[in-house]
């Protein structure tokens, strides 16, 4: 894997490029290792994926000191990324909580970001609260799978603040639950506890003062949620949208929080008409 140096320590850290056309970089969600967003569906067939690995993932350095794993310190590492690619704007995306690390950088960096995606958006960085019943609705749309009435007890434990078994709900992430989704999220799981503990540590967030700076966001957004996404229900997407000047929403049928997998030929053919 190609890498470039990180712009406080000089650690190496690591990203994947595929495809042809114009770069896309995209960032991971976990934290995890950029390798599960694989080809975006085949999104590489339109551009060119720059997917790197956040610090202490894949083959990206784990640094001493464990503050470098917040998510507003990543910042850094994006526009060291943006600056070793050679690029004066860049197309952004961003999956799960991976767009709180989009969302503060085109905070940080409007004139840098050209057009922004986001799939599968967690809500942190702008405070969009996510209620429980926006995840039973979503929840309820699965009511005729096999595996929905052990799933939903363990989604209702955890929704009234008990102790759950997070395995038990893991079928509602997905567009079909099968032997493929199951060896699929066997291996795109974290695997540093300290940069999942530290990427959305106490103070790394200010939902106010991020929620006024996207008011003057000019680049296009394009919000991508599956219909059956219970980590970023469509509620919460279209929240989120309404922040920004220029946002649309696709909600995409029968699929889940990796709505690649579900259907790849309509994530491509959404990302690739937005990206242009």
């Amino acid at each position: 894997m190609p890498t470039f140096p990180a712009p406080d320590d000089g650690s190496r850290l690591a990203y994947r490029a595929d495809g042809d056309g114009e770069p896309l970089i995209c960032l991971p969600g976990g934290p995890s290792a950029s390798a599960y967003l694989g080809d975006l569906g085949g999104l590489t067939v339109h551009r060119r994926l720059t997917a790197l690995d956040l610090r202490g993932t894949g083959g990206s350095a784990r640094p001493e000191d464990p503050d470098a794993y917040r998510c507003d310190r990543l910042v850094d590492d994006v526009e060291a990324f943006r600056a070793h690619l050679g690029l004066a704007q860049i197309d952004l995306l961003g999956h799960s909580g991976g767009v709180n690390l989009a969302v503060l950088y085109a905070v940080r960096h409007p004139e840098r970001v050209r057009r922004l995606v986001l799939v599968g958006p967690s809500t942190r960085a702008v405070g969009v609260d996510i209620t429980g019943e926006m995840r039973r609705g979503v929840a309820q749309l699965r009511v005729r799978e096999a595996w929905f009435a052990e799933a939903y007890a363990a989604l209702d434990v955890l929704l009234s603040g008990g102790d759950a078994d997070w395995d038990a709900i893991t079928p509602f992430l997905h567009g079909r639950w099968d032997d493929e989704a199951r060896a699929f999220h066997a291996a795109s799981q974290p695997d540093n506890d300290d940069a999942v503990r530290m990427y959305g540590a106490e103070g790394v967030f200010d939902p106010a003062a991020t929620r006024a700076a996207l008011k003057t966001c000019s680049a296009p957004v394009l919000l991508l949620v599956g219909e059956y996404d219970l980590n970023s229900p469509p509620p919460s997407t279209e929240e989120f949208a309404d922040l920004f000047p220029h946002a649309e929403v696709v909600v995409q049928p029968g699929a889940g929080h990796y709505p690649w997998r579900d259907d790849p030929a309509r994530f491509t053919a959404t990302v690739a008409d937005f990206l242009g």
